[in-house]
């Protein structure tokens, strides 16, 4: 008997065990502790425009010069515009804001979230308010006027509305306030440019300080778009950013703490704003502060996993195996 179709039927069935090694192995976080950082960039000034880095977004839909597929978007805390940048912090195009509301006299940009189709949403910090708008390169956009919706009403300050993300697999956002009290919010969110704004939904999930042990919450990003994610526990998890703390975590809904990053080493600079692309790729923002620019600081962990190369060896020693015993 040919041994080809025993060695088929040999690799599919040690192929077939694997994928059912990696099906039963849940994934239940991502594990911050496996990441390094693996890239560090300096951001244009930009007249400005560019300082104090505070938020930053990923939008996958787009394409950088290069055509490599994925942007990043940032703002800083001025709120003079937003900026497009490579993946690697290399300037793609920028947007100015013509002006802001009325009620605020601070432009207090903190949040921003990408909703897909060029479509941005930033959040300012002490009306804790979310104001949508279309991106467009070398155009402006007055945010007075641009369609808006209340997050939350807490007392106008500096320890308010510090980050926004929103999840695209359930039409959600998620929100966090720095201090006094440190929350975290969940909901919808409506658009409209009238007086009152749009509907909203977003409700305290459940106050922080006492869950995360963080001195500060600086910006939060859902987890939802990693593909290999997908049909995952972690899918549902989100990271937190605190700035005070130097420290990224990941949670999940109830608010446990997973897995973490310490940020300490990784610069002198004020780490204000978190993304994450289709990958898994972690892309943080630091302001200047005192410095000449804005850096993008980049986070991977090893692809693939430690458990992927055990599965595979289980399954190549499965072959082995089998095979000697079918020689035997």
């Amino acid at each position: 008997m040919s041994k080809t179709p025993f060695i088929a039927r040999t690799l599919f069935v040690a192929l077939s065990a694997l994928a059912a090694g990696q099906t039963q192995a849940a994934v239940t976080s991502i594990n911050l502790a496996s990441y390094t950082v693996t890239g560090n960039y300096a951001l244009d000034s930009l007249n400005d425009m560019g300082l104090e880095a505070s938020a930053v977004t990923y939008a996958r839909d787009r394409f950088d010069s290069d055509n490599n597929k994925g942007t990043l978007f940032f703002v800083g805390d001025e709120g003079m515009g937003v900026v497009e940048v490579s993946r690697t912090g290399i300037t793609q195009g920028s947007m100015a804001f013509s002006a802001w509301p009325a009620a605020t006299s601070h432009n207090d940009a903190e949040g921003l979230t990408y909703l897909g189709n060029g479509v941005l949403v930033v959040s300012e910090e002490r009306l804790q308010d979310a104001i949508r708008f279309s991106y467009v390169k070398g155009g402006s956009v007055n945010l007075a006027t641009a369609p808006w919706s209340s997050v939350a009403n807490y007392a106008y300050n500096n320890t308010g509305l510090e980050g926004i993300s929103y999840d695209a697999s359930n039409g959600t956002f998620v929100a966090v306030k720095q201090d006094s009290p440190q929350v975290l919010l969940t909901g919808t969110l409506s658009f409209e440019s009238d007086v009152d704004g749009g509907v909203s939904t977003m409700t305290e999930t459940f106050n922080a300080a006492s869950l995360f042990g963080l001195n500060s919450l600086s910006d939060i990003q859902t987890l939802s778009s990693v593909d290999h994610l997908a049909g995952q526990a972690a899918a549902e998890n989100l990271l937190i950013l605190s700035l005070d703390s130097k420290k990224l975590v990941e949670i999940n809904r109830i608010g446990t703490v997973l897995s973490q990053f310490d940020l300490s080493g990784v610069t002198s600079q004020a780490i204000e704003g978190v993304t994450v692309d289709e990958k898994g790729t972690i892309y943080l923002v630091a302001e200047d502060s005192g410095t000449p620019n804005s850096r993008l600081f980049v986070l991977s962990a090893p692809v693939p996993e430690p458990e992927t190369y055990a599965l595979m060896l289980a399954g190549l020693g499965l072959v082995g195996f089998m095979a000697r015993r079918h020689k035997a």
